[in-house]
């Protein structure tokens, strides 16, 4: 619950600035752009006719400039994020999952207390990057802590589908959220609501699980380096397709409202509402992942190529639209695929890890996370350039034939559910060299057990001797104090 909480305030804060900022920034510069409805210090002001009660076009501007600061504002979350992310990873590794959890909620506490005083351009950038960096730690601490406190199917899986329902909600129900208490309460408020519930779910984290109040880091073994993790062919196929399932709804976000303004002459209420219907989908996604994965967990691979399927045909299918119920199907079908794609792919990345490295989390999740801040750092800055110069149109085909072409690459993970660990984590270890006069003895002395119980000559397929097979009836417990230090 913690985690789930901590997901779907991030993505909240994320979002509540759609309907905000604009609106903001414009009063901020005098009343430029909008009728003065909304007051640079954040009250109510009267007169809020002229300010939409979910806006989500951005005010007329007198120049390009205002376009390029929202652009840069919106993107500055994920930028940061993206670079923080493999410093993160590690230091999760290391210390454990509870105390970076506890840090990034701080630091999102601290980004919405800022957001709700903000009084310049200057602050918001501020306060928009330090959200980036409170979700570095919250998101991949939060994602691993739970594959780690879940390590079995489907459980794994229902778990990780709770967190993606989380997220779905925070995003899609954070601009109507946002859009209505900044009209009827004021700027203030909606960051306000928000500080308080981090503040409410850090404290419970302290009580639940407080952060180097158990040895449990002490018996946890050394995660494989990021870096390692990065070539791993299997993984960097899972991170490929969570990037490129989520550019749709990426680069979508910050154009599509103009578009239906002048495609459809769609009203404020309309450009407003536009997401809200697609939680349901998504939801709906999740949980028939989550059933077809435990009854049918070999096809893994195949659920993410359906979801990237649909992603494509869905993205191809915007353009066609004529009117608000029309444009509500494809992006519902746009965020169902996202949710089989998602739900499909994130346990699979605890998997690899469990049966091709060391079963810690914190890295591997840092990888989707750059996966996903990829596609949300570009989309706010480059997706309003491509409709520019090419059209709104050529921008959701290339999307979709992204996602198509994408698809067949997870039958690369075909046979992943066959793989077994050969060994135990703490002889992955060993494997890697011996780096001291402990390991190196240690090391020897394998050696020469494995030249007296086996012949020369006699291994099984991966490089074993016999005598493992048979150590193998020996409890872990008793094998580890003389094979790993």
């Amino acid at each position: 619950m913690v985690v789930c909480v901590a997901l779907l305030l991030d993505n909240m804060l994320y979002m509540v600035i759609v309907p905000i900022i604009p609106d903001y920034i414009a009063a901020m510069r005098g009343g430029g752009g909008t009728a003065g409805p909304s007051a640079p210090a954040g009250g109510n002001g009267s007169g809020g006719g002229n300010r939409s009660l979910l806006p989500a076009r951005y005010p007329p501007a007198t120049g390009s400039n205002e376009d390029v600061q929202i652009g840069v504002l919106f993107a500055s979350k994920a930028m940061l994020q993206l670079l923080v992310n493999p410093l993160s990873g590690t230091l999760i590794d290391r210390v454990g999952y509870e105390a970076p959890l506890l840090a990034g909620l701080a630091v999102l506490f601290l980004s919405t207390a800022t957001f709700a005083f903000a009084e310049n351009y200057a602050t918001l950038f501020a306060a928009r990057s330090l959200q980036g960096l409170g979700s570095a730690f919250a998101d991949t601490a939060g994602i691993a802590l739970i594959a780690d406190r879940y390590a079995e199917e489907p459980a794994r899986s229902r778990a990780l589908g709770t967190a993606l329902a989380c997220i779905s909600f925070g995003s899609l129900a954070a601009p109507p959220f946002g859009g209505v208490l900044y009209e009827f309460a004021g700027k203030r408020v909606p960051f306000l609501v928000l500080a308080c519930v981090c503040l409410l779910d850090g404290l419970m984290l302290l009580v639940l699980a407080p952060p180097g109040g158990t040895g449990a880091r002490a018996n946890m073994p050394v995660g494989t380096p990021i870096h390692r993790l990065m070539i791993d062919p299997y993984i960097a196929v899972v991170a490929g397709a969570l990037a490129t399932c989520n550019i749709p709804l990426a680069f979508l976000e910050p154009t599509i409202a103009n578009w239906m303004k002048d495609s459809m002459g769609a009203s404020e209420w309309e450009v407003g509402l536009t997401w809200l219907p697609a939680f349901f989908p998504h939801v709906l996604g999740v949980y028939v992942t989550v059933q077809l994965a435990a009854a049918y967990p070999h096809l893994q691979w195949f659920y993410g190529a359906l979801g990237m399927a649909i992603i494509g045909a869905s993205s191809c299918l915007v353009p066609a639209c004529r009117n608000f119920g029309q444009v509500i199907i494809p992006l519902c079908g746009i965020c169902f695929g996202i949710a089989l794609v998602d739900t499909a792919l994130l346990p699979t990345l605890a998997f690899l890890v469990d049966v091709r490295h060391v079963s810690v989390y914190g890295s591997v999740y840092a990888i989707a996370d750059i996966s996903y801040c990829v596609a949300y750092a570009l989309g706010p800055i480059v997706a309003g350039q491509i409709v520019h110069t090419m059209g709104f149109a050529q921008l959701n085909l290339g999307m979709g034939l992204a996602n198509v072409l994408y698809a067949p690459v997870l039958l690369f993970l075909k046979n992943v559910c066959q793989m077994k660990p050969s060994h135990s984590e703490r002889n992955i270890l060993l494997e890697e060299g011996p780096k001291g006069l402990y390991d190196t003895i240690k090391m020897e002395e394998r050696k020469g057990m494995g030249k007296s119980l086996q012949p020369a000559g006699e291994m099984d397929e991966n490089g074993m001797g016999s005598y493992h097979r048979d150590l193998k009836g020996v409890s872990e417990e008793d094998s580890s104090d003389y094979e790993y230090s």
